[in-house]
């Protein structure tokens, strides 16, 4: 059989039927010969007889790679789907509190609180493992769909406050296989320039949710509610449960698996293409191949790299500043409307913060910054909090809401800023995107704290304790960044003084 990293030289035989050079020049470089169903072929039992069958061909590689994208593109929409899904069985708690929800399980004090604190506790435990477990798999489209399947069951499920609490704590158990593992599924299909957006798109997945999920609760609590005498609550777990679990059985056919992974969406030259891209990445970046029985040599590694935890507690600090978005309803509430128009009132404000997310992820992308990408959606969010804190005027309090939903883009920066910095491996960078998302977690248990009853309408307690952590945060990632910059100086010194070729740099 041929190697695809012999192709050259056995393309070399052959060269007066190819209508381009074979060695392009720099000027030619979206070409580049690709081998199509090689599998079929075994090459050194072939003569110049064969060659009207010969499947290779020499491929335009920018028209393979913006067909192989497309096809791609497509299915992460459908991972957005998912995450929407996810994100609405996470919050519909908060929609529920506006429709009787705390009354008729009798919830007091905090109890509400610890009922959404408690599923962040299950989803901190189970990311790193659950990644280290995706990074194995051959087929990790069953693996998530799976986890989604069962998270929909015990969202129906859903009845008593002690029950409620068990089942909250498990939902997040399995919920924690989902947005670390579909991030890092990304990484395995995308290249350092093209993350962000697609990042960016996933984690849109969560402010739509905020957007239509509220106006998709706001329908059953308004219209089922009493029906079968069932309250509109009740019904709002079983109609999320179940589709929840359609989408799951959909998504195990439709999310896509790694690209060593046979695909039957993929022609034989896309999926040879899609696996020469990531071969590209690790060359570029350096990574090293892990060897047998060092499986999980990326995990020890990320759990020694001091920067991986340093970076956690950063994004930790920055989810508790944005934990506004599990309360958004309550804080909707605060203008004085009815239950119905508060939810319908949540939309808009999400709306606006989705489109901007692409906006700056995208000029992120094409940029090369990160750390500025980041602070900058923050200060926005905490000129929102200080506006909302100054007034309790209607139509100022709506206005800092819509610039509050501009903060979440930080977060979405954050995890690219996270792929492209911690990948000397997959296993590693399987392993930090995992921590890091497991430590930001931790923020939204304490951050559930920060929103009592006690402290309504106005929360100013809340909002200071947002902008407090938000610049936290900030200041966290500027040592950050200033490390990356003095590591880049430093290789680039060396370079110059060996006479070696320009390295990887870290972006910043």
């Amino acid at each position: 059989m041929i190697e695809p990293g012999k192709l050259y030289a056995f393309i070399g035989t052959w060269s007066p039927r190819w209508p381009k050079p074979l060695y392009p020049s720099s000027s030619e470089m979206s070409y580049s010969p690709l081998l199509a169903a090689v599998d079929q072929y075994d090459m050194p039992g072939r003569s110049s007889e064969d060659s009207p069958t010969l499947a290779l061909d020499y491929i335009d590689r920018s028209t393979v790679e913006k067909r192989l994208l497309r096809k791609l593109d497509r299915r992460v929409a459908f991972l957005v789907l998912v995450y929407i899904i996810n994100y609405m069985d996470r919050t519909n708690a908060a929609a529920a509190r506006l429709r009787s929800y705390e009354e008729d399980l009798g919830m007091v004090g905090n109890q509400f609180n610890t009922l959404t604190s408690i599923l962040y506790v299950g989803y901190l435990l189970t990311q790193a493992p659950s990644n280290m477990i995706l990074h194995h798999m051959k087929k990790p489209s069953l693996y998530l769909s799976s986890c989604m399947a069962i998270w929909g069951v015990l969202t129906a499920l859903m009845g008593t406050y002690h029950a409620a609490l068990i089942l909250r704590f498990f939902i997040g158990f399995v919920e924690a296989a989902f947005f670390p593992g579909a991030v890092f599924l990304l990484s395995r299909w995308y290249k350092q320039n093209e993350l962000g957006l697609r990042t960016a798109l996933l984690a849109c997945g969560a402010s739509i949710s905020n957007a239509f999920g509220a106006l998709f609760a706001s329908g059953i609590l308004g219209s089922l509610d009493g029906t079968l005498g069932f309250s509109g609550w009740r019904w709002l777990f079983f109609v999320e449960g179940a589709l929840t679990i359609v989408v799951a059985v959909s998504a195990g056919y439709i999310l896509p698996d790694f690209p060593s992974t046979p695909s039957v969406w993929l022609l034989p030259d896309e999926q040879i293409l899609a696996k020469q891209r990531m071969e590209e990445e690790v060359v570029l970046k350096n990574e090293h191949k892990i060897k047998p029985g060092q499986d999980y040599s990326g995990l020890v590694e990320a759990l020694t790299d001091w920067r991986i935890w340093w970076v956690g507690v950063a994004l930790s600090l920055m989810v508790s500043s944005m934990s506004f978005g599990i309360f958004f309803p309550t804080l909707s509430a605060t203008m004085g409307y009815n239950a119905t128009t508060s939810l319908l009132l949540c939309a808009p404000p999400w709306i606006l913060g989705t489109a901007t997310s692409f906006a700056v992820a995208r000029h992120s992308d094409v940029t090369g910054d990160r750390f500025w990408h980041v602070v900058g959606p923050q200060l926005v969010g905490i000129t929102g909090f200080s506006l909302a804190i100054c007034t309790m005027n209607t139509t100022l309090r709506y206005i800092s809401l819509f610039l509050m939903t501009q903060s979440p883009v930080a977060y979405v920066v954050s995890l690219t800023w996270v792929m492209n910095t911690f990948s000397q491996s997959q296993s590693k960078r399987a392993a930090a995107i995992a921590l890091i998302n497991s430590m930001a977690s931790s923020g939204v248990i304490v951050s559930s704290y920060f929103w009592p009853s006690s402290w309504g309408p106005s929360y100013v307690n809340s909002y200071m304790i947002c902008i407090l952590t938000s610049i936290l945060s900030m200041a966290m990632l500027w040592v950050f960044r200033g490390h990356l910059s003095r590591c880049n100086e430093a290789a680039e010194a060396k370079e110059q003084a060996l006479g070696l070729p320009k390295g990887l740099r870290y972006l910043l």
